[in-house]
């Protein structure tokens, strides 16, 4: 009995050296190239999970107060894919036009800010129609951890959606223009993606670029960006990349860069930056005109 304990015994230990010794060596970590074709989540989705991250809702401060009086548009409705209703602030061209131009809302949602935003396009670019668009269905907020949450709580699926619609009720014929800041960045961007041949121009504002190579190569216009060098959120390594990637994918990019933070071009931002923002909407309302 003695022996076949020490006989088990032995062979358990023989085993168990065995399997250390033979063991599989450890993965190598991945290269960027891999990790980035291989298990890179869809951007869009990306957009929304950067407003969970820890220390992403204190980028941004708190909006000071602001009323816009005298709006020059109103507010629509229509029929997005899904079945539901998406709505927007809208001004319709004085003249019968088939260029329209896309606002979309920073973080805090369809306020009066944006608005405002979209009657100066609206004033400066002449005929054409501007639809800045309720990414969030009526909320809107300037507390900067209930931002975090709708945004967070917004579904890529619904706001493609929305996108979809607004593109729809464009028409087919309809030269598809986009300006987006914040959150509205990066979505300026796959509005563009999105509207296919019928895009015309991109403008970005510290959104979060696109990283998939095959979707860069489906834009149909030239995009053109404004970053804050000090950005925590959008930082000055992801934006190279931006740049990179764009031009490896055969497609025109201009981008600029600021001594300055997320969201510098909003006068209601703690961290305004008015040099910097005059400089960025003069470049913004030149490259539109020229397309």
């Amino acid at each position: 009995m003695k022996k076949a304990i020490l006989l088990s015994a032995t062979a358990f230990i023989v085993a168990a050296l065995l399997s250390y010794t033979l063991k599989t060596p450890p993965p190598q970590p991945l290269s960027v190239a891999c990790a980035i074709s291989c298990f890179n989540a869809e951007t869009r989705e990306l957009i929304q999970t950067d407003a969970a991250k820890p220390g992403f809702a204190a980028f941004h401060e708190n909006p000071k107060y602001f009323k816009y009086e005298n709006a020059k548009g109103a507010t629509i409705s229509f029929t997005s894919p899904d079945g539901k209703n998406a709505q927007g602030y809208f001004i319709k061209s004085k003249k019968k036009s088939k260029k329209w131009l896309l606002v979309i809302q920073e973080f805090w949602g369809l306020n009066d800010y944006i608005k405002k935003e979209s009657d100066v396009f609206y004033d400066e670019l002449g005929d054409v129609n501007v639809l800045a668009l309720d990414m969030y269905d009526g909320k809107a907020t300037a507390n900067r951890d209930s931002a975090a949450l709708l945004m967070r709580n917004s579904k890529p699926e619904r706001l493609e959606n929305i996108i979809k619609a607004a593109i729809e009720y464009a028409g087919s014929n309809a030269k598809i223009y986009t300006v987006g800041w914040c959150f509205g960045g990066g979505w300026s961007l796959q509005a563009t993606i999105l509207a296919g041949k019928q895009a015309s121009g991109c403008v970005m504002y510290y959104g979060r670029p696109e990283t998939n190579m095959e979707k860069l190569k489906s834009i149909h216009c030239d995009v053109i960006g404004f970053f804050g060098n000090k950005d925590q959120g959008i930082k000055p390594e992801m934006v190279n990349t931006f740049e990179k990637n764009m031009k490896e994918a055969g497609k025109n990019i201009s981008v600029y860069r600021y001594d300055a933070g997320h969201g510098f071009a909003n006068p209601s931002n703690p961290i305004y930056n008015k040099e910097a923002t005059e400089d960025a909407h003069a470049k913004a309302i030149a490259f539109l005109k020229a397309h």
